[in-house]
């Protein structure tokens, strides 16, 4: 079978991506914002158990099954930092479902590129 290439509308792509490097961000530069002190707060939003077995430094778990509970979401977000959301890997979506559900309750929010396997494999630091 063979692939059939369509010409795209340039100035949708350009606004895609736009959107994608203002939302998103890859584990490299996310080491180096820490690393720089920039206002960044890491969100791992997998299950607790795969949060207890390692995770990216300092990232705090909110897990789904938490997210509904105002006053835990409350105590794990930060509305004065990006809230860098993370799960399991580049096709899990769980990352980006929580990024528009922070983002209707006025939480600035990216999604890490890649998750949490990404980070894992490519050795960067982790926390257990």
């Amino acid at each position: 079978m063979v692939t059939k290439l369509k010409i795209t509308n340039a100035a949708k792509a350009k606004k895609y991506f736009q959107d994608k490097m203002a939302f998103t961000t890859g584990p490299v530069e996310l080491e180096r914002m820490v690393a720089q002190g920039q206002p960044v707060h890491i969100v791992d939003v997998r299950g607790a158990e795969d949060y207890a077995e390692g995770h990216i430094p300092g990232a705090v778990n909110l897990p789904k099954d938490q997210w509904t509970d105002a006053k835990i979401v409350k105590t794990r977000l930060r509305r004065n930092r990006i809230n860098v959301v993370y799960c399991y890997s580049h096709v899990c979506h769980l990352a980006a479902t929580a990024a528009i559900g922070f983002a209707s309750k006025g939480y600035p929010v990216m999604e890490l590129e890649g998750g949490w396997r990404w980070w894992k494999d490519n050795d960067f630091a982790v926390e257990k």
